[in-house]
């Protein structure tokens, strides 16, 4: 059956990237994925008995979704056809959907669509795929470094099942390395230490690998041996995987938060490097840190907050590199501060509340009373001025009158809410005591 692609037609490169040219043409060549691919997988099943639903391929740059769907086009008898959402038109897109769909209700075949980083097609564009997918005219393959549960749209991930990819270990990419090696017409032979370091600098990319070994082969000559060291030379800079805009920016920046909650500043330092060294804003950073003072810390240390707001200065004031200190400092103050959620799971509790009795108003008392009208309307009417009370207290009734007062903040035991718990403590027995016996008033006095 006649295999199509929207580059047919188009005249052949003469130069091939090595990445292209090493990609395996077997499924026993494909490196790394052993548990998606292992006997009686379902997607093993699915191209051993040719028989397809469609699917989504998500995993890191380099691990192999492009080269198992282009597998799958040298060995299905159905009509293949692939596109890139980078370059590929919303109408290039129609065009196909409806050829598949003349396909499938006049010849009952169906047509495999391969979708390369699917995410990039917007919501009305992924809509476009939905009523060929549901009537069967379509097959469709995607493939995304983006997590499909954000970047797919429900309607169509409900119709795909999810396949996930693993970054390539560091001996996948060796074994992968040292195969392509022989595509390179120059008879090259190379250290075992050599391709372990263009393993280690490609961070579980294969394209990375064979694109940093092209390189490499590059600046040799025929039949040289390449060694470590001419790796170091011809590939300087080891490129940190992570992405700004994708999940792995949300895994990191969470996986920094709990370190610090969880009182680890070894590990939290860690992600902190990673995050800096890969070119994060150190800003966002900032923030997210003077939000762990409050939520994470919060008065079980009151100078956490400060300490975070005086980082957040510094930063600005620093920039990169040399801001990298400063937010270091303020990352193990707050993982080796004592911890307390007590603000937060008050906020939440307050809010909860807050939402529901809306409707309720403030009590006459306690308003504000400007205006004569205000004044005669019963307003601050019985309002009793704290300060004017033996030790500056007097009880009188803040919560709407037909809400019953709550408790939502009790303090930790740790750190200073220890000191706050007193304090607590203190004004509760003054307004038990007034309970059982109000207070006069200071004209009384």
């Amino acid at each position: 059956m006649k295999q199509i692609s929207v580059f047919e037609g188009s005249p052949r490169p003469t130069e091939i990237p090595l990445a292209e040219k090493a990609r395996p043409q077997i499924l026993a060549e494909i490196v790394g994925q052993d548990k998606l691919l292992a006997s009686g997988s379902a997607l093993q099943r699915m191209i051993e008995d040719d028989e397809f639903g469609s699917f989504i391929l998500w995993g890191p740059p380099g691990t192999g979704k492009t080269t198992i769907a282009k597998f799958i086009e040298l060995q299905t008898r159905h009509t293949f056809c692939s596109f890139s959402a980078v370059m590929s038109k919303i109408g290039d897109v129609k065009a196909l959907m409806e050829h598949a769909r003349q396909v499938h209700l006049y010849e009952n075949r169906n047509t495999i669509v391969f979708v390369d980083e699917i995410h990039r097609f917007n919501k009305s564009q992924q809509d476009a795929f939905l009523p060929y997918v549901e009537s069967g005219a379509v097959i469709l393959i995607g493939a995304t470094t983006e997590n499909p549960s954000f970047e797919v749209i429900s309607a169509l991930l409900s119709r795909c099942h999810v396949f996930v990819l693993e970054p390539l270990s560091e001996p996948d990419l060796q074994t992968i390395l040292a195969r392509a090696l022989p595509k390179i017409a120059k008879r090259l032979t190379i250290d075992d230490n050599a391709l372990l370091l263009l393993a280690e600098k490609a961070c579980g990319d294969a394209r990375r690998a064979l694109n940093d070994l092209q390189l490499v082969c590059r600046n040799a000559e025929i039949g040289d041996h390449i060694t470590k060291d001419f790796v170091a030379k011809s590939v300087q800079k080891k490129s940190l995987f992570y992405d700004k805009r994708g999940e792995e920016h949300f895994n990191i920046i969470s996986v920094f938060q709990k370190s610090i909650r969880g009182s680890d500043p070894q590990a939290a330092l860690y992600w902190l490097a990673r995050m800096l060294e890969a070119g994060e804003d150190p800003l966002y950073i900032t923030r997210r840190l003077v939000r762990i003072a409050s939520e994470d810390v919060g008065l079980a240390d009151p100078q956490a907050i400060i300490q975070a707001i005086a980082i957040k200065d510094a930063v600005h004031f620093l920039g990169m590199p040399e801001a990298n200190t400063a937010l270091s400092q303020l990352t193990v103050y707050l993982a080796t501060a004592p911890k307390s959620n007590a603000l937060e799971s008050a906020y939440n509790s307050a809010k909860a509340d807050a939402e529901q009795t809306s409707h309720l108003k403030v009590p006459f008392s306690v308003r504000n009373a400007p205006t004569k009208l205000m004044q005669e309307l019963g307003y601050h009417k019985g309002y009793r001025y704290a300060h004017d009370y033996e030790n500056h207290y007097s009880y009188q009734r803040y919560f709407p009158e037909n809400m019953a007062e709550k408790t939502y903040y009790t303090p930790s035991q740790f750190g200073f809410e220890k000191e706050i718990q007193k304090r607590l403590e203190w004004w509760n027995k003054l307004k038990d005591r007034q309970m059982q016996k109000p207070d006069t008033t200071p004209e009384e006095k």
